[in-house]
């Protein structure tokens, strides 16, 4: 498949080593490090240090990588997404970061618009935090979130990849949360690259940012990055590990994870991501080739669209879709095959409408090529 095939430990445990065109995804192992990242994270573990000044001098190259005034690695995205909803509720008082989540006397809701709703907002629940929906009968109106800040709101949420139908814009959400004195803390996940986003949020207004370490940036798939004001950054790194007695004390991030985000972070801003667009483009453009001519199914490229802050759309990808001429296997019939082939294949699910999408940014040298060609005898039954 790939050079890390003479890797052997997973053949040891009877695990399948497979072809990712299914993007940064934790459960198929995120992303793939760079040398020089495992390098760092090897190099790091032949030494004891302090994790609070580690913690405090990675903090300090986040902050200049992101324009904050303080950042801090965590346990990848959804960790961040926690400390963020715990800093706003416990502020730097130290009784309160021992009482989470018992948020009981505090602040403790936090406001978002139902189009933001994902999975990993239980995360803010996680701290003790209360969720208080808007737009639930439709589109969001600038007074309904003016009328959900009250005197509980601990801070206003913004989920950057969700839906942007029917939502208020950024910065309107960071206008009026802003003009009650109500923080705005965000996350931004799925969204690097563009590199530009690791400073936009901020600058645009954001008092708190979450990214994934593991995805875009290609760190330990478990680390992220929180960055922001600097006495909302002083309260989460009191609600983080190593801290023995915060609630995020079982989101730990050892010093290897530590170094290891911290050289893919520097790597992520200094690389050639126009090359890299371009490559990710050739592989979507020989899978769209090899499926050309197939009656009954079309396959094209999907190109970028990072300015819509949606996911799946800061990358290309190829689109394969069955019209009404299609006689062979279902969309999920395709993708099943795919799994359970030897190496196993993994796109996206259909969607509603049975569209299959194919991501081209973990797909390593060479696997595009064995992608397109099973892909095409799956459809073809060659």
């Amino acid at each position: 498949m790939t050079e890390n095939s003479s890797n052997r430990f997973y053949e040891k445990l009877g695990v399948r080593r497979l072809i990712n065109g299914a993007s940064w995804r934790t459960v198929l192992g995120g992303s793939i490090m760079p040398p020089a990242v495992v390098q760092a994270m090897d190099e790091a573990s032949r030494w004891f240090v302090d994790l609070n000044e580690l913690n405090l001098k990675a903090g300090e190259v986040i902050a200049r990588v992101t324009g904050a005034e303080a950042g801090l690695v965590t346990a990848g995205s959804a960790a961040g997404m926690l400390l963020e909803a715990a800093a706003c509720m416990t502020g730097a008082d130290p009784a309160r970061v021992r009482r989470l989540p018992d948020t009981t006397g505090m602040k403790n809701e936090i406001v978002i618009q139902r189009q933001h709703r994902v999975t990993y907002d239980r995360s803010f629940v996680a701290a003790g935090a209360r969720l208080v929906e808007v737009g639930v009968n439709g589109p969001v109106q600038e007074w309904e979130l003016h009328d959900a800040i009250g005197d509980r709101t601990a801070a206003v949420a913004i989920i950057v990849a969700a839906s942007k139908a029917g939502a208020l814009p950024f910065s309107k959400v960071i206008e009026i949360a802003h003009s009650r004195d109500v923080p705005v803390i965000v996350d931004a996940a799925a969204m690097l690259p563009p590199v530009e986003n690791l400073t936009r949020f901020v600058s645009l207004g954001a008092d708190m940012v979450s990214f994934s370490g593991g995805k875009g940036v290609l760190g330990p798939q478990s680390t992220g990055i929180l960055c922001g004001r600097a006495d909302l950054m002083e309260a989460a790194y009191m609600n983080a590990a190593p801290n023995s007695d915060s609630i995020g004390r079982a989101a730990k991030v050892c010093k290897e994870e530590i170094a290891g985000l911290v050289t893919a972070l520097e790597m992520f801003v200094d690389a050639d991501h126009d090359a890299e667009m371009a490559g990710w483009r050739a592989k979507c453009g020989h899978v769209v080739s090899a499926l050309a001519g197939i009656p009954g199914v079309r396959a094209e490229l999907d190109d970028a669209e990072p300015e819509l802050d949606e996911y799946q759309r800061t990358s290309p990808g190829v689109r394969v879709s069955l019209d009404g001429a299609w006689t062979g296997p279902s969309p999920q019939e395709i993708v099943d095959s795919l799994a359970e082939g030897d190496p196993s294949i993994r796109v996206y699910e259909p969607d509603h409408r049975g569209v299959i999408t194919i991501s081209p940014v973990n797909l390593q040298d060479g696997d595009e090529e064995i992608l397109a060609s099973r892909f095409r005898r799956v459809l073809t039954a060659e």
